[in-house]
């Protein structure tokens, strides 16, 4: 794009007085994102006043952004957070890919997370490095497996505590995080006290330890694989020969547990879509 088409193209975002509409979140998002893409141009364009302009208007959407996020959080902590958030879904986007989009923006504004600090403790061999699962497959998770406010949701290497606080905000349900890293949970704890999200907890255990017990959906982004895996897998698998649960999977593991006999899904599976499986004989309802 050239500079002038870049200086026409501010110029008519900064017009537009929609932008700071609550429900025009996406657009200021493609907005800040083009800002930051072209920055280099506007800081060193000739036309005076050109980098002030953009300055300006990135303030601007950040400002209409921080009036959204707090009062999202209000909404959150007065209860209504499944009304409020249910249309999230409708807004997700593209479901396949792994990368992230407005919505963890979005996300991001209203969990306020903190960073976890540089004192996680090393991962034992066969643990994956954190990272979070985008939103827009949370929420895909939450819709395909049918979440409501009698399920419990585990979230086995729930990291920072996304999946288990969306779940619990949009769905109603109670939400487990079984998270390696103390920093981790500790940063999730905070998090979901400030929402006043009673019903999500965060457990510092190594998942092979944990009481799987109380769970009627588990989710798993590929936190392990290897000889930890299968003795979860095994886990799930008592688990699910007494009671009928469902066992949610994003990225590389999913083919391996797309292999397990006493599981089965409605479709064909892919690693940049959750998959969700059932209990061989468990209906579909």
């Amino acid at each position: 794009m050239t500079a002038d088409r870049i200086l026409d193209r501010l110029d008519q975002l900064a017009r537009d007085a929609t932008l700071e509409a609550a429900e025009r979140w996406h657009a200021r998002a493609e907005a800040l994102d083009w800002i930051d893409r072209v920055w280099p141009v506007l800081a060193h364009d000739a036309e005076a006043g050109a980098a002030a302009r953009a300055q300006a208007l990135r303030q601007r959407l950040e400002l209409a952004d921080a009036m959204l996020h707090r009062r999202l959080r209000a909404a959150v902590r007065a209860n209504h957070g499944p009304a409020v958030f249910r249309r999230w879904q409708q807004e997700a986007g593209l479901i396949d890919g792994e990368g992230y989009d407005a919505l963890d923006e979005l996300l991001a504004g209203v969990l306020r997370l903190a960073d976890p600090g540089p004192d996680s403790r090393p991962l034992e061999p066969e643990m994956v490095f954190y990272q979070p699962t985008p939103a827009r497959h949370a929420l895909d998770m939450l819709v395909r497996s049918g979440v409501g406010p009698r399920d419990v949701l585990v979230d086995l290497g729930s990291g920072l505590g996304h999946v288990p606080m969306l779940a619990s905000l949009c769905t109603g349900a109670r939400a487990i995080g079984v998270e390696w890293q103390p920093s981790h949970a500790d940063a999730a704890r905070r998090a979901a006290r400030r929402l006043k999200l009673e019903r999500v907890e965060f457990l510092v255990q190594d998942a092979r330890d944990a009481d799987l017990s109380r769970g009627t959906v588990f989710f798993l982004y590929t936190p392990f694989l290897g000889t930890v895996l299968r003795d979860v897998l095994d886990a799930l698998r008592r688990e699910g020969m007494r009671r009928p649960i469902r066992v949610c999977t994003f990225g590389p593991c999913t083919r391996i547990v797309g292999d397990e006999a006493w599981l089965h899904t409605d479709g064909p599976t892919t690693a940049d879509r959750v998959a969700v499986f059932r209990c061989v004989g468990q209906g579909s309802g």
